[in-house]
């Protein structure tokens, strides 16, 4: 899993019959407590995510237990909106 914040949403009219249905989001990848992945990833959402939210999300096979459906071809899906994170970093 890793934590990250939704910047935009993704549309797609044509695609794969078994993604009918769900709601795909863009998320940049939390690094650490200043830095992030300038890649972005497209998620999947079952939760209602929005722009601006951070969110945990889940990869490979997990994510497709996450949705109840054996056979979208998923690899990332939104878990959970995030209220708060707190962490101390190592000293060293």
């Amino acid at each position: 899993m890793f934590v990250g914040t939704v910047k935009g949403s993704l549309w797609a009219t044509r695609k794969d019959e078994n993604l009918n249905g769900l709601k795909f989001l863009v998320v940049e990848r939390q690094l650490n407590e200043q830095q992030t992945d300038p890649s972005l990833v497209v998620v999947a959402d079952c939760i209602g995510a929005g722009e601006g939210d951070q969110v945990m999300v889940t990869t490979g096979s997990a994510a497709r237990v996450s949705l109840n459906r054996e056979n979208v071809p998923v690899d990332m899906v939104v878990v959970a909106i995030i209220d708060k994170v707190e962490y101390t970093a190592d000293a060293e």
